[in-house]
């Protein structure tokens, strides 16, 4: 775990250079001519600058894993390619995941991202929607911009990979946003159905990088879908690890425990854990979880007995060992497409990493 924490903190700053390099701190004549093409009339550059870039860099430097790239690059290498060949690229998904955080924090209302303000809450909802709607469409400048360096046909699957899951993206949130809101059924969603909308919320992104990384490495139709089935599972299952530190992860800190211990059940989220806790409970704990879940509250003690529920019906180890199970059922059906190297290892160690890890 060790080596692969060190390969996330390496690659952090050459991902950030790289962002930089298609989405600029400062926004000048000439990088909005890059952006948009040459204006009719004419730029005010400060305008982009507030709304834009400065909104943008205060999300981004907050840190974050960036592992959504790192999987880009290492199943890149690990059919064979050279990296450096297609660095560009692995910004696609972190940019995009980068929006929909700040869309999502709007949707569930919330106050702090990685521990300071919200980008609505700074910035205003207005430049918040703006700005996450428009990190959907500033990767696709890395496509724009190589057309002329790969073959047309690379280029074409790319745009395609690219539009259909991002239609994904919106169905998977649309569903979770319609659990957790009750304005669907929530109450008896099966496991195949959560698995379904968290492979398009999460898995969705780490699938897009895969394909695009077997893509961009020559990998056949076939080949690219076993492999986008790989990172879809990692994805999966690392929204499960996700939803777990969020019920049991610890901190001396009273405003990370405010904040962050419990904050999926103030929105009344439907997670693995929840699934299996409403199967497996009495018709007591069960309606009482459910009473706790439709109060979206904020109470610690309220959000200490419904993570007490939880873990009194094995809920916690149940979905632990779900994760696990779904990585390595995923890495044995990718194994063989993999040539034995440092960069497929390095691969199988960062799946399992991201299901192991304490935050």
């Amino acid at each position: 775990m060790e080596d692969i924490e060190k390969l996330l903190v390496g690659k952090a700053k050459l991902i950030d250079a790289l962002i930089e390099k298609y989405i600029p701190r400062k926004y000048d004549k000439k990088s909005l001519i890059f952006t948009c093409g040459e204006p009719r009339y004419e730029y005010n550059t400060q305008a982009v600058q507030k709304s834009i870039a400065e909104p943008i860099w205060e999300l981004l430097d907050r840190g974050g894993k960036r592992w959504r790239p790192v999987l880009f690059l290492l199943v890149y290498e690990a059919l064979g390619g050279d990296p450096k060949k297609v660095m560009d690229f692995a910004i696609i998904p972190e940019v995009t995941h980068e929006g929909t955080l700040v869309i999502d924090d709007i949707e569930d209302n919330s106050e702090l991202r990685r521990g300071k303000p919200c980008i609505h809450k700074i910035f205003g909802t207005d430049v918040a929607i703006n700005v996450g709607n428009t990190m959907y469409y500033l990767p696709l400048l890395v496509l724009l911009k190589n057309r002329d360096n790969f073959q047309k046909e690379i280029l074409l699957k790319l745009y395609e990979i690219y539009s259909q899951e991002m239609i994904n993206l919106g169905f998977g949130q649309g569903t979770d946003i319609a659990w957790h809101r009750g304005l669907a059924n929530a109450d008896n969603i099966k496991e195949g159905e959560y698995l379904q909308m968290c492979a398009y919320k999460t898995g969705v992104l780490a699938r897009m990088a895969a394909k695009m990384a077997a893509v961009l490495a020559d990998a056949t139709d076939d080949q690219v879908e076993v492999i986008g089935k790989f990172a879809e599972a990692i994805g999966i299952a690392f929204q499960i690890q996700d939803d777990i530190l969020n019920l049991t992860a610890t901190s001396d800190k009273a405003q990370f425990v405010k904040e962050y211990i419990g904050s999926d059940i103030t929105e009344g989220k439907r997670t693995l854990m929840i699934i299996h806790t409403l199967i497996k409970a009495n018709k007591r704990n069960r309606k009482r979880l459910l009473e706790i879940l439709s109060m979206h509250t904020t109470d610690q003690k309220l959000k200490e007995e419904a993570i007490g529920i939880i873990k009194k019906y094995g809920s916690v180890e149940y979905a632990k060992e779900f994760a696990r199970k779904l990585v390595k059922s995923a890495w044995n059906k990718v194994d063989e497409l993999f040539p034995s190297s440092d960069a497929k290892e390095k691969l199988r160690a960062f799946a399992n990493y991201l299901i192991e890890r304490k935050i």
